[in-house]
């Protein structure tokens, strides 16, 4: 029987809650699927200040750096909003996908036909749609350096290599090739030199994948497309900035962001994450969606164990969890034929793995 070794990081507010319930799937699946699964858990964020004094032990890092495969819940919370930069829980998850490598993040967004009426857009507008957002996770803004605040003036720095473009191209055009071949790179050429050099990778790159079609779109009408018109896109890749906020403008077309999973890849070991935060203020309430950590889930055992028919199962099992009518209180209004709590969601999905 094949074993995996998972790291756990439960992180902070709702991530102890909702990484449980996709443990009991994890745990299901796995025995009808004929493999075994051990979990370590490790320490970051606020947490991890709050036992160890900063956001990230190195025992975590060995720890997951050992591991086939890391499961994240979410971390941060206003309780540490006030203490100095480098010690923020933001600073240790960046600090993590660092140590980890993983320069790729995959953002699929996927709507669910049961829940074509939990979004704000008309439901001829976004069924079927089904777009992967690519978004370079190691560059840009959030790592760039040199970057000052004194207090009367502030300033970051937007930079790329041609070589962090490269990979993270080849990454999407990849997952093109496996889907409808468009792929849509979002920039800021007109403005921005670092975008620039970004387009022009980009149209490099695509020599070398012919059967892709190639499009550009500036990221400001990015984001009005995705809600006027989101079925027009397959494949998006951006950087990390404009990846982070485009990601979350998708998950309102999709109805919420507890529905959105995540896939950090690179040339470490993979994590998996739900793309919202750890929501402190409904902490320990028993109502947190722990549908996108479950999806999450699944993306490990597809991309990092290969363990396909228990991806699929989990796949299924969620579907036919919102098709018989369940819902946490976040989606509570759209064909709700009952409301679930957090755990209550956890045990239905498990229970249609088998």
């Amino acid at each position: 029987m094949k074993k995996y070794i998972i790291s756990i990081i439960k992180g902070d507010g709702i991530g102890p809650e909702i990484v449980n319930e996709a443990i009991k799937v994890l745990n299901t699946v796995s025995k009808t699927c004929g493999f075994s699964l051990e979990y370590k858990e490790y320490l970051m964020g606020g947490i991890a200040i709050d036992k160890t004094g900063i956001p990230l032990p190195n025992k975590t890092v060995k720890g997951v750096l050992n591991s086939d495969a890391c499961l994240l819940g979410a971390i941060g919370g206003e309780k540490w909003d006030n203490l100095p930069n480098e010690l923020k829980p933001e600073r240790g998850l960046l600090k993590f996908r660092e140590e980890m490598d993983v320069y790729a993040n995959l953002r699929p967004v996927l709507i669910y036909d049961e829940l074509v009426n939990a979004s704000t857009l008309k439901p001829e507008v976004i069924e079927g749609v089904d777009i992967m957002i690519v978004r370079e996770l190691l560059g840009c803004i959030y790592f760039g350096q040199p970057r000052e605040n004194d207090g009367t003036k502030a300033f970051n720095t937007m930079a790329y290599t041609k070589p962090e473009i490269i990979r993270i191209g080849k990454k999407a055009f990849e997952l093109a090739m496996e889907r409808d071949k468009r792929l849509c790179s979002v920039d800021k050429a007109n403005v921005l030199e670092v975008s620039q050099l970004w387009r022009s990778t980009m149209e490099e790159l695509s020599l070398d994948y012919p059967e892709v079609k190639l499009s550009h779109m500036y990221v400001d009408n990015a984001a009005m497309q995705l809600v006027r018109n989101p079925k027009q896109f397959d494949v998006i890749v951006t950087g990390n900035i404009f990846g982070d906020i485009l990601s979350d403008t998708a998950s309102m077309v999709v109805g919420s962001i507890g529905l959105l999973p995540s896939a950090s890849i690179g040339n470490k070991i993979a994590v998996y994450e739900p793309i919202h935060g750890s929501a402190p203020d409904i902490a320990g309430m028993g109502i947190a969606n722990p549908i996108a950590t479950i999806e999450s889930a699944g993306m490990m055992l597809r991309y990092s164990l290969g363990e396909i028919e228990a991806a699929n199962k989990i796949n299924y099992a969620i579907k036919k969890a919102l098709k018989d009518g369940y819902r946490t209180k976040d989606l509570a209004a759209f064909d709700a034929k009952k409301v679930v709590s957090t755990s209550e969601m956890g045990d239905i999905i498990s229970n249609n793995t088998k």
